[in-house]
């Protein structure tokens, strides 16, 4: 049986979003590191409202978005390496650094995999799985590697300022580590959450008719 996607919860967690980013916004103590972090979030969260009734995504895309955001917004308002929850971790793991950043990266790999694979899969671009496995992690990397250069760039503009966007912690394999946990993300997409997703696309009557 079909079944069909209900504005209202989208409407709702676009909401919950809003206020969060308010909230996390006024908390923040450095306001343009946060509104670098939370960027994505001012874009995508209006252009998915926005085309929520010609191309709606699956509940579960809906949701990893909506964590992504979440993560995002708070790393924004402390800084990634100041989240107190990385803390908290860090010690209870006795790791070096504060380890929130690669969560953020990890959600970095996992979100634009499963869009990619939804795109994909809809549009009747790539049959075949191994294929379409593969190209998912492409995407996640490509994107993953693009938002490093972002993050140079705002070091060659900002110099010293860039530090709490960057992240880096001290790290000189930052930038490597970031990019495994997004592909760890990514793979985790077509391994772990593939057989539900396409279960959610049937359910939803978002596949066409072959």
């Amino acid at each position: 049986m079909t079944r069909t996607l209900n504005p209202l919860m989208l409407q709702a967690g676009a909401l919950i979003l809003g206020l969060i980013l308010l909230y996390t916004g006024l908390s923040a103590g450095e306001k343009l590191t946060w509104l670098m972090e939370v960027t994505p979030v001012i874009i995508v969260v209006p252009l998915l409202l926005a085309t929520a009734k010609r191309y709606p995504l699956t509940p579960l895309l809906y949701t990893l978005i909506f964590l992504h955001a979440i993560i995002l917004m708070v790393g924004g308002m402390y800084t990634y390496a100041k989240v107190p929850i990385g803390f908290d971790v860090q010690e209870w793991l006795g790791l070096h650094r504060n380890p929130y950043d690669k969560l953020g990266h990890f959600f970095q790999g996992l979100v634009p995999a499963l869009t990619a694979r939804e795109i994909l899969l809809r549009g009747q671009i790539v049959r075949g799985s191994k294929m379409l496995a593969f190209l998912v992690c492409c995407v996640a990397l490509a994107i993953s590697a693009t938002y490093e250069f972002i993050e140079w760039w705002a070091a060659l503009a900002m110099g010293q300022g860039a530090d709490d966007f960057l992240g880096t912690q001290g790290d000189p394999w930052d930038t490597q580590s970031d990019m495994f946990c997004a592909l760890l993300g990514a793979l985790t997409t077509v391994i772990l959450l593939a057989g539900f997703h396409c279960r959610q696309l049937r359910r939803y009557a978002l596949l066409p008719d072959s």
